[in-house]
């Protein structure tokens, strides 16, 4: 249920089209929710078809003209009582895990090679949420809630991957070298 939140969300921050919002996705919400283009727009069509959302009036009418996209007052009240309702954790699904899991009934061939791999990757998305920290959300510019609510959310994906980088770097050592 949360694709249309983030949605909506988006939306509120800056009305724009379905090919914006998929961009936007690829920058910075899809940081910790991905979603596709097609699923973007099917999203779009039922936000609107509920009265959450409606398509800009276009200055010009056009054939083939992009529809940009403003959260209404509905949309507005379901994603404040959405904040506001209790959700447990979901369990984590990694088939990282999974696959050392099974490592340990079939043999750890090639699994020290997609840890490396992952620390690789998990370092790298570290150093891209610290720059946009820094260039972003310097102290002195954490005024509002909001500014302070969207630094947290950066603030968790980069523990994330502080811890990520760190258990990694421990699995690789207790493994040892590949035998």
């Amino acid at each position: 249920m949360s694709l249309p939140h983030a949605i909506l969300t988006a939306l509120l921050e800056k009305p724009s089209s379905g090919l914006e919002l998929t961009r936007r996705f690829d920058k910075s919400i899809g940081y910790f929710w991905s979603a596709t283009h097609q699923q973007i727009y099917r999203e779009l069509g039922k936000l609107e078809q509920a009265g959450h959302i409606r398509a800009l009036p276009a200055p010009v009418p056009a054939r083939g003209q992009k529809k940009e996209y403003e959260v209404l007052p509905a949309g507005r009240a379901e994603l404040s009582d959405w904040v506001a309702r209790p959700e447990d954790p979901k369990p984590l699904r990694s088939a990282l895990l999974l696959r050392m899991r099974a490592a340990a009934m079939v043999g750890t061939a090639g699994l020290r090679a997609e840890l490396s791999r992952h620390l690789t990757l998990h370092r790298a998305q570290l150093d891209e949420y610290l720059a946009i920290e820094a260039r972003d959300f310097p102290a002195e510019r954490r005024h509002t809630e909001a500014d302070r609510l969207q630094h947290l959310v950066l603030r968790g994906g980069v523990e994330l991957e502080r811890f990520w980088v760190e258990w990694l770097t421990g699995a690789l050592t207790e493994l040892g070298p590949e035998q």
